[in-house]
């Protein structure tokens, strides 16, 4: 008779101690690990949860890398932007306080010191923050400015630089007589016409107005084309203290008043005319007056003036040549034609598309957020510092001109008046606004990303992770079972037939 009972015993709990083994075995390995398995299909259930939160840890570290490459681009940038801010404090103070003596190459101190700024702010907007061109807009590979000896002197093979543009524009808005392309005549013996020399010119000074207390005289315009103004002193002499005054219109925006009075004394003082025995020698008086005085009004501020006029045309785009076509020449020119890159230095060579600067560099630093941090040296408040200091790093005055120091005077009032901005327009303090608010929206993106990560890290935590004190207890657990299992197995091994009968 066969005992099966036992044999089939053994086998079950052959089969209990091999599990229980395998999982004290997992135990062990958990407790090295601290994981619930070697692998995703052993970590139960909640795995997918920690899949997904993985792979949002891994987006998360992404935006912080980017965030950490868009916040050292944009400390460069700030750093060359108040570079430039304070080469437009110092440019102003020189500018306002500047001896006007002029050294043997035509220009002074201040001028000089304007040459070595202009260089190093084509050397800050050139500047690159790691492989790519900061104020280049979206053209991050392409050098946005050429360098400064060109931009001022051209390449002598065609292209003109600003100095060229400067000059030429000069001869256009003095004219071949130097009156700033103003026309002074006698109609009558005792009138004098003032008349623009074209029309229509963009070059020259320009008619505004005339006022009057003339006894007697009778004053008209500025009316047709060109336009003319007319003053007649009949048969009557103005008395001492009389004026006359006429008003011009200069290139760069600005205007001028020429006011003479009539005047008894001999010689008669500056800006006054004599008044003569009769009015035909009075309306003499004042033609002379007026020529020498529209004279020095075009040798003086009108040559500031159109210095100011030739660089903003420069570093607009395109920038603006006097046109030339025949039968014109620079004292005859009336109108202006853009300059190509064949013919003329182009200074900006980066993206100059429409829309804003900041739009030419996107990056997404958090899934529903992006941030604009680009710029262009073309912007305007770069571009219209750029203006003033080329404009002062290019003119040169003739020491031996008598009018060399009034030139210098009103070029550096001028340049004074464009660095103090206007209400509305862009400021270099605009552009770091902007930057500001990305670098503030980057903070916040980085604060609500770290509360994400502790809570992605949680649910990984919880489905791969195990507690160590709780796998210790359950091996303790195990241990106890397989030593039973064991003491089991020991005592069936030694079961024989005669023991169980």
């Amino acid at each position: 008779m066969a005992v099966n009972g036992i044999g089939f015993g053994n086998t079950i709990l052959g089969g209990s101690i091999r599990n229980l083994k395998a999982q004290m075995a997992d135990l062990q390995g958990q407790l090295t690990s601290g994981k619930r398995a070697t692998t995703y299909s052993g970590m139960g259930a909640n795995e997918g949860f920690a899949i997904a939160a993985r792979a949002q840890l891994s987006n998360i570290a992404a935006y912080t890398d980017t965030m950490m490459k868009i916040n050292t681009n944009i400390g460069v940038a700030n750093t060359a932007l108040q570079v430039l801010s304070d080469i437009g404090t110092q440019l102003q103070n020189a500018a306002i306080s500047g001896s006007q003596t002029l050294n043997s190459m035509g220009q002074t101190a201040g001028q000089q010191t304007a040459v070595a700024e202009f260089s190093s702010m084509v050397g800050i907007l050139n500047t690159q923050a790691g492989d790519r061109y900061i104020f280049s807009g979206s053209t991050i590979y392409t050098q946005p400015v050429a360098s400064s000896d060109l931009i001022l002197n051209g390449n002598g093979a065609g292209q003109a630089g600003l100095r060229q543009v400067i000059s030429e524009r000069k001869q256009a808005d003095l004219g071949a007589g130097g009156l700033g392309r103003i026309d002074i005549s006698s109609p009558t013996v005792t009138s004098v016409a003032v008349a623009e020399d074209a029309s229509p010119s963009v070059y020259g000074l320009k008619l505004q107005s005339v006022s009057s207390s003339l006894l007697g005289a009778t004053v008209t315009g500025p009316t047709g084309a060109p336009p003319v103004i007319s003053v007649d002193l009949g048969v009557t002499n103005p008395v001492d203290g009389d004026t006359v005054s006429f008003t011009f219109d200069l290139p760069d925006g600005t205007s001028e008043t020429v006011q003479l009075t009539a005047s008894s004394e001999v010689p008669a003082p500056a800006g006054s005319f004599a008044i003569g025995a009769t009015p035909t020698a009075t309306a003499a008086n004042l033609n002379a007056a007026l020529t020498s005085s529209i004279g020095k009004l075009a040798n003086t501020s009108l040559v500031a003036a159109s210095a100011i006029r030739a660089t903003r045309d420069f570093f607009d785009q395109p920038p603006q040549r006097v046109d030339l076509t025949p039968p014109a020449t620079l004292a005859t020119a009336t109108a202006a034609v853009n300059g190509t890159v064949a013919d003329t230095v182009q200074w900006y060579t980066g993206d100059d598309g429409a829309g804003s600067a900041r739009a030419t560099s996107v990056v997404r630093v958090d899934s529903s957020v992006t941030v604009q941090y680009g710029m262009r040296a073309s912007e305007d408040a770069i571009r219209s510092l750029m203006e003033s200091v080329a404009v002062l790093a290019a003119v040169t005055t003739s020491p031996t001109d008598p009018n060399a120091a009034d030139q210098i005077s009103a070029l550096n009032s001028r340049v004074a008046q464009n660095l103090t901005v206007a209400p509305g327009s862009q400021t270099i303090g605009d552009i770091q606004v902007d930057l500001a608010n990305a670098q503030t929206v980057m903070k916040d993106a980085t604060a609500r990303q770290k509360l994400t990560q502790a809570t992605m890290q949680n649910i990984i935590d919880q489905a791969e992770n195990v507690s160590t004190d709780e796998v210790a207890s359950q091996l303790l657990a195990l241990q106890t079972d397989l030593q039973a299992s064991y003491q089991t197995t020991a005592m069936l091994s030694q079961l024989s037939l005669v023991k169980f009968l």
